[in-house]
């Protein structure tokens, strides 16, 4: 199996796996089946904002977070998100949750008049800013990623988190490459 598909729990071989708890099932479709996974949504983040390669990511997707580390985290450390993935800035790829499961990672949200993008929906977090560049690495790591999801679900669209929250986000910011997607 390449190292960036979907096994059948919905884990990718490649990623180091680090368990959120911010996530619950997908809800059932009217078949009792889960809503099918059809839309990725690229998101940025870093924590502190405008800083890399520390824990503050991983410890607010864990509820592990400690507001007195920096006074940003006060106002977000009893926030419960997730996302499926996360892309540090050296391309390293962390999942926190199964791709199975619902990761709370788009909020209020709506894609071509279908709210709730969690339900359907794979979340992909870049370690950065809508003020610089991503990393090469991080494009290594993404385009087989998405290849990988690709293969294993019936994805329709990669969409930014801006254009699914346009009033609330504006990640993953004007520095981000689309060009370095291939469409679907």
């Amino acid at each position: 199996m390449h190292p960036y598909m979907i096994d059948s729990a919905g884990m990718v071989g490649a990623a180091q796996f680090i368990a959120s708890p911010n996530y619950d099932e997908r809800p059932l479709q009217n078949n009792d089946q889960p809503a099918n996974i059809c839309l990725i949504v690229i998101h940025n983040i870093s924590l502190p904002p405008g800083e890399y390669g520390g824990n503050g990511i991983i410890e607010l997707f864990t509820n592990q977070l400690n507001p007195a580390d920096h006074p940003y985290y006060a106002g977000i450390y009893t926030h419960t998100v997730s996302a499926h993935f996360l892309i540090r800035r050296d391309g390293k790829l962390i999942q926190f949750v199964s791709c199975l499961k619902r990761a709370w990672h788009a909020g209020a949200s709506s894609w071509q008049g279908r709210p709730r993008c969690n339900d359907f929906s794979i979340g992909i977090e870049l370690e950065g800013s809508d003020f610089e560049a991503f990393t090469a690495a991080q494009y290594c790591t993404l385009k087989p990623l998405l290849a990988g999801l690709s293969s294993g679900y019936p994805i329709l669209d990669i969409v930014g988190h801006s254009a699914i929250a346009p009033v609330r986000k504006t990640d993953p910011g004007p520095y981000f490459d689309w060009s370095q997607v291939d469409t679907i």
